[in-house]
Formats: structure tokens, sequence, C-alpha cells
């Protein structure tokens, strides 16, 4: 049986990823398998630079906050090394910064899945280039 300070702080979690996610505009869950320690550094630089909250976070608190803000249909595509990537101002920030991440890994980065404005994105539309034609 689990200790309740562990379950209260796994709740914590919860709640304040699902407050994030709530606050953000736009998110992107990629899968970070075979990024070297350099590269996920520059990455996140990058993120940040750009007001991106970027963070790896357990499947199950990811799969619970997604689900209580709305995005149960993300949960699907929370297996495996997932992180994510959220944007509170700039709906294409995050998008555009790890499709073109994922274009230089040559595949062993790849985008997911995402939402932008409250509308889930597969894989194939969580690219750049198909929310850049959204705001058009």
């Amino acid at each position: 049986m689990a200790n309740k300070n562990i379950i209260q702080a796994k709740q914590d979690q919860v709640d304040a990823l699902k407050a994030r996610i709530e606050k953000s505009v736009a998110g992107v869950l990629v899968d970070y398998r075979g990024i070297t320690v350099a590269d996920d550094t520059k990455l996140r630089k990058e993120l940040r630079e750009a007001g991106v909250h970027y963070a790896v976070i357990k499947n199950n608190i990811m799969r619970r906050a997604a689900t209580d803000s709305g995005f149960a249909a993300l949960a699907e595509s929370m297996t495996g090394t997932t992180a994510f990537a959220l944007s509170e101002e700039d709906p294409i920030a995050a998008a555009k910064i790890l499709q073109k991440f994922a274009d230089d890994s040559k595949g062993t980065f790849s985008i997911k899945a995402g939402f932008m404005e409250k509308e889930i994105l597969d894989e194939t539309k969580a690219g750049v280039e198909k929310e850049q034609k959204n705001l058009q």
C-alpha cells in the first residue's frame, strides 16, 4: 500500500501539470529516445528562450493531468520515452523548434502528438507546418 504522503505528492504533481496545461495555448509530446545530453541541453536552452516549458514527466502523471484538462485523447501517445513541451503564449514556438530538432535527428527524436487551442493534433498534425496553416 502506498504511503499517503507519496500519493499526495503525486496528486500535487498532477494538479500542477494540469494548471500549466490549462494556461497553455499549445503543447507537444515528443519521443526523446536517442537524444544525447549535449543535444538535450541545447534543445532545452532553445525552448526556454522561446518561452516554452519542456519537461520529462512520468507518463501516468501526464495521462492524469491531460485527462483532467480535457485532453484525454493525448493519453494514448503517452507511452515509452515521453517529454512534454508547453507554450503559454506562442502557439507554434514549441512545434517549430521540436519539428526542426526531429528533422535534424534523422529518426531518433520524434513528435508524438500535441494540442493547440483545445484541438488535439496527432503526430502528422502536430508538426509546425500544420500549425502554421491553422494560424493563417
